[in-house]
């Protein structure tokens, strides 16, 4: 099983961490576009402060960020599980898993990356600011130039299990699963009970519950391996998980549905 995650804008601070040594992240072949990536963040980074900020989508007071791109060659780094800080990590709550729920969740899940492409939980990174939608001189829209290595990438770490996709829009361009491995793979949405019974589509505040569904799939010891049987999984969590109908060669889709985010 295999389980796709968005990054998070907000990222903890890696001082007091290893040298990041970009040759001990997981999926090698991503390492020529990783190092393109990463060089061509840090020269933006230290080039002319205001185009840095306006190509990376920054205001005047988030100078820090910049800095930090500027000295990723000499940074610190920690685990992944520790640097994204959002909603959905913190609801995760990787560090309070037993020891075997933390390696099963190392081994199934990837972290989808602007700068790193796909990373593990326990890859060590330093902090970054780079979002999925930036455009890079010279390299040109960050999501196409991951298209390619993602490609043969995520195919070899999803091997013949089933994928659950829990990535935002701009993270699934990314990546678009095809052929056989399109018909493994389920991509979830988060709907809310309104109280009147009807239901509405949650495509921001649902990162608690993303991140609660993963904690639970963590600690279980079951592995699904089809679509149905990871649907009745998360169901079994006590939430309602409808599976969709499914094209051809398309991915299958499921209404996690819940009362309260």
């Amino acid at each position: 099983m295999l389980i796709l995650l968005p990054p998070s804008e907000g990222k903890s601070p890696t001082d007091g961490g290893r040298p990041f040594d970009i040759d001990t992240l997981s999926l090698p072949g991503l390492a020529p576009t990783r190092r393109r990536v990463l060089a061509s963040l840090i020269k933006l980074s230290n080039g002319r402060e205001s185009r840095a900020r306006e190509v990376l989508g920054l205001s005047v007071r988030q100078g820090d960020e910049l800095a930090r791109n500027r000295a990723l060659a000499e940074a610190q780094a920690l685990p992944a599980a520790d640097v994204y800080s959002g909603v959905l990590y913190a609801a995760l709550d990787y560090h309070s898993l037993p020891a075997a729920a933390r390696r099963r969740i190392d081994q199934r899940a990837l972290v989808f990356s602007a700068l790193w492409g796909a990373a593990r939980l326990n890859d060590v990174i330093p902090a970054y600011r780079l979002s999925g939608d930036v455009t890079l001189p010279r390299l040109g829209p960050v999501a196409a130039l991951w298209r390619k290595p993602l490609a043969t990438a995520i195919p070899e770490a999803a091997g013949s299990g089933v994928v659950l996709d829990l990535r935002s829009g701009t993270y699934a361009k990314m990546w678009t699963p095809e052929a056989e491995l399109a018909e493994r793979t389920v991509v979830a949405r988060i709907l809310q009970t309104r109280p009147d019974g009807s239901r509405a589509v949650v495509s921001h505040h649902n990162k608690a519950t993303k991140g609660r569904l993963v904690r639970a799939l963590a600690q279980s010891g079951t592995t699904p391996r089809t679509a149905e049987s990871l649907a009745a999984l998360i169901e079994a969590q006590g939430v309602v998980a409808e599976l969709g109908p499914r094209r051809q060669g398309k991915p299958w889709n499921l209404d996690v549905v819940v009362d309260e985010l």
